[in-house]
């Protein structure tokens, strides 16, 4: 546990301390564990430090229950006519965040890599704290625009669908979510699906957590102009078979910012499926370099 920008975040590093610092963000909801072990192991294995944690209001992190629960349903549409929204944070306070977590480290600069909401976080972190950063990569992720193409009608029904607080029901439900968003193309996670539902149940879950950092995405906007203006290295990796945040986000995102690099993953949805990893790592370690 570390304090960082007002909040305690729960981290864990793997690899020499003397490595080169990869900082893996996490998306919505996400606990730190969803960067899988070997997937952490895997980019150490190319010669890095690598660093994952819960984001504030998940996992074993802080849970800031002095704010009320948003209704998030008011506040997309609220935010699709352009309205200003009032929200406990914003994603700008998660990059913060990760900024205050180097601190606490003692890394001054650091490759960081964001999935999802994830994405969305080193995004800020490029446009506001670039001093900071040694190389970016944003994963499943997009601009924030609002013209860009909406989730599929199933995808968007799971971001809203409620998870039961039971053990066993929570991780039938999770297990369910899990495969809709990997898509039909890599079965073989399915095995290990219901394994990383208990995992996240036995850690902790904290769903009006869930609800302030969707709230914070809707509030934090349209990235594009702002985008335009990184002059951090950055690699952009996306499934075209993404049915939450579809691969125009990831196209939108290389688009926005001057020299990105855009690898485009067949098949690959709102996952980091287990067969993709080699293809991803190896992209990650090679764009650091």
């Amino acid at each position: 546990m570390v304090a960082s920008n007002g909040v305690q975040l729960c981290c864990e590093s793997f690899g020499p301390l003397d490595a080169p610092p990869i900082v893996l963000v996490m998306g919505l909801g996400a606990q730190m564990i969803s960067w899988d072990d070997a997937f952490c192991m895997g980019l150490v294995g190319r010669g890095y430090r690598v660093i994952r944690f819960d984001n504030r209001d998940i996992g074993q992190s802080s849970r800031l229950d002095q704010f009320d629960v948003p209704n998030t349903m008011a506040l997309m549409a609220k935010a699709a006519m352009g309205m200003k929204l009032v929200v406990p944070y914003t994603l700008a306070d998660m990059a913060n965040d990760t900024v205050g977590l180097m601190d606490a480290l003692g890394l001054a600069r650091a490759h960081v890599v964001g999935a999802s909401m994830g994405g969305g976080i080193v995004q800020e972190m490029a446009m506001h704290m670039p001093d900071r950063l040694l190389s970016m990569t944003s994963i499943m992720s997009s601009t924030g625009d609002p013209k860009l193409p909406p989730p599929t009608a199933e995808a968007t029904a799971l971001l809203f669908s409620p998870a039961p607080l039971q053990r066993e029901g929570y991780i039938t439900h999770h297990a369910k979510v899990l495969k809709t968003l990997r898509g039909p193309h890599f079965g073989e996670d399915v095995i290990s699906d219901r394994e990383r539902a208990a995992h996240n149940f036995d850690r902790g879950l904290n769903p009006p957590g869930v609800a302030r950092q969707l709230a914070a995405i809707f509030a934090s906007g349209n990235r594009t102009a702002a985008l335009a203006r990184v002059k951090t290295r950055t690699l952009v990796i996306h499934g075209d078979a993404d049915p939450l945040i579809r691969v125009e986000g990831g196209k939108a995102t290389a688009k926005a910012i001057a020299g990105a690099t855009l690898e485009i993953i067949p098949g690959m949805g709102h996952t980091l499926p287990r067969p993709t990893w080699p293809r991803i790592i190896d992209t990650i370690a090679a764009h650091a370099r």
